[in-house]
């Protein structure tokens, strides 16, 4: 009886272990700088999971909710993200912008929004974190 109850006590332990396993990042559009870093990632392009955010004109709004810790407020009619009660960094390719680019950067068009919740010193995000949005990127035309 006490076999059975270690090998039951085993099994569950393990099958708690493996369940808490990330799932792949898609790391292909990132530099090292960022790859290296905690995050939530949000790949649009590719998880089919993710079309409902096709339908939204704003990623902040569909983010809001999705996230734990991130909220979005109009500040002279622009959506300005806070993650912790913090202004979140906001990075377009890796590209330091603000609040106004991320609102008019159509969501059909961003490939992976990532979401940093930590502040990094490494690139400059404030205590709120950051959110690092990926563009889709363009086939290449070969020559013939």
């Amino acid at each position: 009886m006490k076999n059975l109850l270690l090998i039951v006590f085993l099994l569950i332990s393990t099958m708690a272990g493996f369940s808490q396993a990330k799932p792949p990042t898609p790391s292909s559009l990132e530099s090292p700088l960022f790859r290296s870093i905690e995050g939530t990632y949000f790949d649009l392009e590719h998880d089919n999971s993710m079309l409902s955010a096709n339908s939204y004109f704003n990623i902040l709004d569909w983010l809001q909710g999705r996230v734990a810790g991130l909220q979005v407020y109009t500040i002279r009619g622009i959506r300005v993200p806070y993650i912790r009660n913090y202004p979140a960094t906001i990075y377009v390719d890796e590209i330091r912008s603000d609040a106004s680019i991320l609102n008019m950067l159509p969501v059909a068009d961003m490939a992976l929004v990532k979401i940093i919740k930590s502040p990094q010193a490494g690139i400059g995000t404030g205590p709120g974190g950051a959110i690092v949005v990926y563009t889709k990127r363009g086939e290449e035309e070969k020559e013939e």
